[in-house]
């Protein structure tokens, strides 16, 4: 389906028409006064249905629902844009929403909607709510998370620190039903025990010395919305005991209350520790454990991803670029092999303070592998074994941060980086269909390893291979 509006003109909307207007009185629900008969039939078979019923009964199915975005608009006075998906199993479009006034009898407060394809010319590719990913594995976790962001169920997300944890919640958030409520994040680890109780469900004044207030709790600044727990695992008992009992009843109690008060929550939660593990030494209650996953997402290391590593370096330059005011366009083949050697303990955190390190240190606009020679020393110095001058690793093999093991087939050997044309030139071979053949069959039927060879990498070919009209079974 695509409902797109005439062009645009000086306006922060597409004008003039509206492929929707919508209205509301007091508190009532918001009903619809107009409706493109292109958009009428593509939601409810019919180009003459949909004037003068409930929005949310003709849009049933709208991901985020289209009553909150209006609600938003209206409490807001502001114009709100949001991508929504009117259809399951339909692309996403972007939707504008636009205060109207009074209609013209004065009974109803409307809003004029616009729904047009968002445009992905200046979107980087593979770049999803903040996240890159242009691997396999990271496509089937936003895949997943597009999927579990419609449910109202719990979530576990797994992975090692600096994976992107808390950007995977606020993505489910962002894809959901709730995604114009309220989002919430706690770190249970950083928050003392005797103040995380009070820190999750609130207290009243005087509940304890020191409450000087009443204080409203992480659940109620949620309601409507998703509450993200970070390092659940880290949770004390007891608070875990009152946390099961907000989950089963949908009430929270304040310390020192005497009341309870319902709300209405989505948990996700993370942990960098294994939850099973916690409870089979008892840190960790069953019960709870079983209530929390039902749904589970893992993300993977960066050394497990490595091909994703020069997404995200541009990424990063791009940003980088922005907050210094000077641009950077590249790193050259040498230091991309370097970075995709290494086994980034740190994951895509320890990655981006590195590449913020060398934007600052570099004067020119093209990082190459000297600029992490001062950073190479360093890991080699802390790492196990005898790091002699002798004995340390070149400046282009892989190196191995402290307490773990060596490759056991490093992704880039020193002949390889050695018999790349375009570290051996410092000229980037052009992507003509012969030499991308022969680079595919010289790196045993492997894109990535051909688009290393050739000095670009994979998204990059890809799209050459697509220029082309090239496929894999081509090749």
């Amino acid at each position: 389906m695509t409902v797109l509006p005439p062009e645009q003109d000086n306006l922060p909307v597409p004008s003039p028409l509206p492929a929707l207007v919508i209205g509301k009185a007091g508190n009532g629900p918001w009903t619809i006064s107009q409706i493109a008969p292109q958009l009428a039939e593509a939601v409810t078979g019919r180009p003459e249905t949909g004037v003068g019923r409930r929005l949310d009964r003709v849009f049933d199915q709208t991901t985020p629902p289209l009553s909150l975005l209006a609600d938003r608009c209206l409490d807001s006075g502001q114009s709100v844009d949001a991508l929504v998906q009117l259809l399951p199993d339909v692309p996403s479009l972007q939707a504008t929403f636009k205060s109207r006034g009074l209609s013209d009898d004065y009974s109803q407060q409307q809003i004029a909607v616009w729904f047009r394809q968002p445009d992905l010319s200046e979107t980087p590719e593979g770049l999803f709510h903040g996240m890159v990913g242009i691997s396999d594995r990271m496509q089937a976790l936003f895949q997943r998370v597009r999927l579990y962001g419609r449910s109202e169920a719990a979530v576990v997300i797994t992975g090692e620190t600096g994976t992107g944890k808390e950007l995977i919640a606020r993505a489910l958030h962002e894809e959901s039903p709730r995604a114009a409520g309220p989002y919430v994040a706690v770190n249970c680890s950083a928050i003392s025990e005797e103040l995380l109780e009070s820190e999750l469900f609130g207290h009243e004044k005087g509940a304890f010395t020191g409450a000087v207030k009443t204080h409203k709790g992480r659940f109620e600044r949620a309601d409507g919305g998703t509450l993200f727990l970070d390092e659940v695992g880290d949770m004390p008992l007891h608070t875990q005991t009152k946390l099961l009992r907000v989950l089963e009843e949908g009430v929270v109690e304040r310390v020192g209350a005497e009341s309870e008060l319902p709300v209405d929550v989505r948990v996700v939660c993370a942990t960098n520790v294994p939850l099973e593990q916690a409870v089979a030494e008892g840190r960790f209650r069953s019960d709870l454990y079983h209530r929390l996953a039902v749904l589970r997402l893992h993300l993977p290391s960066l050394r497990e991803r490595r091909e994703d590593i020069p997404a995200l370096a541009d990424h990063f330059l791009s940003r980088f670029s922005e907050r210094y005011g000077r641009a950077i366009d590249r790193l050259t083949p040498e230091a991309m092999d370097l970075l995709q050697a290494y086994l980034w303990p740190g994951n895509i955190r320890e990655l981006r303070n590195v590449l913020e390190r060398v934007f600052i240190e570099t004067p020119g606009e093209v990082i190459g592998i000297r600029a992490f020679s001062e950073w190479v020393r360093e890991r080699q110095d802390f790492a196990p074994g005898d790091w002699t001058p002798e004995t340390a690793p070149p400046i282009n093999a892989p190196i191995n941060p402290p307490g773990t093991p060596l490759l056991e087939a490093a992704p880039v050997l020193e002949a390889e980086v050695l018999s790349s044309p375009a570290v051996r030139t410092g000229v980037l071979a052009p992507l003509t269909e012969e030499n991308i053949r022969q680079a595919y069959h010289a790196c045993d039927r492997n894109l990535t390893h051909a688009a290393r060879q050739l000095g670009v990498h994979r998204a990059t070919l890809y799209r050459h291979l697509d220029r082309l009209g090239l496929s894999r079974d081509d090749l």
